[in-house]
């Protein structure tokens, strides 16, 4: 008689979504201050959780119904140069900038649930550029790599805020690729409203890199929080 094989299940096991958690106690501040404020800035380097605990708060909230949309823009701006000079249209243009935080949602999500929420538009993925006349209700908006972005860009994403939603805005000030002169908005706006009540202004340092230890050590040793 001959003995049957045993199938690997393994095809049929699906990776686990990824669970936030705090890093750090930094990390945990700025997801603290994301949950009490309507509006938070986050400055920090880069590795240091910004996208992630963004990402991660505003897809764990999207699990748990405590909000119907996710709304993510970015400046889309590279070495002074715009969209323009991208071929194809809106969506290829735009793909390049947002693949860290579409890397990092379909981790907290799972791909079949990130895939279908982006196409029913649950998560829109919008140029700051496109986002004048807009008001997002019941959503997590996150602008990221804010230090890209002018003064007037901050206020006008900022004011996109509808009823019961939060906005982030996260950005590495020693970062930009703005041209002198249209740059440091960003630190601005986070000494105009620190006091402001409801908004929260948190800072992530060299030692919240989760990446490769010796980034940490490097950037520590440079002074640099690039």
């Amino acid at each position: 008689m001959s003995k049957r094989k045993n199938k690997s299940h393994k095809q049929n096991i699906r990776p686990q979504r990824k669970k936030l958690q705090p890093k750090s106690e930094n990390q945990a501040d700025y997801i603290e201050a994301m949950t009490e404020c309507d509006v938070t800035f986050c400055a920090g380097p880069a590795g240091s959780g910004k996208t992630a605990c963004s990402v991660g708060l505003a897809c764990d909230w999207l699990l748990t119904k405590k909000i119907n949309n996710v709304v993510v823009a970015r400046p889309a701006i590279e070495a002074g140069r715009g969209l323009g000079h991208l071929p194809g249209g809106l969506n290829e243009k735009v793909h390049p900038y947002m693949i860290p935080i579409l890397e990092e949602m379909k981790k907290y999500l799972g791909l079949d649930t990130y895939s279908s929420m982006r196409a029913t538009k649950t998560i829109e993925i919008c140029p700051l550029e496109f986002m004048r006349g807009r008001t997002f209700d019941d959503s997590f908006t996150i602008l990221d790599e804010a230090q890209n972005a002018t003064y007037e860009q901050i206020i006008m994403f900022i004011t996109r805020l509808g009823r019961h939603s939060t906005a982030v805005i996260n950005g590495d000030p020693d970062q930009t690729d703005l041209k002198r002169g249209e740059s440091g908005a960003f630190d601005r706006l986070i000494n105009e409203l620190d006091d402001l009540d409801g908004v929260g202004i948190c800072e992530l340092e060299a030692c919240d890199i989760v990446r490769n230890p010796i980034i940490g050590r490097i950037m520590a040793r440079t002074g640099g929080r690039r």
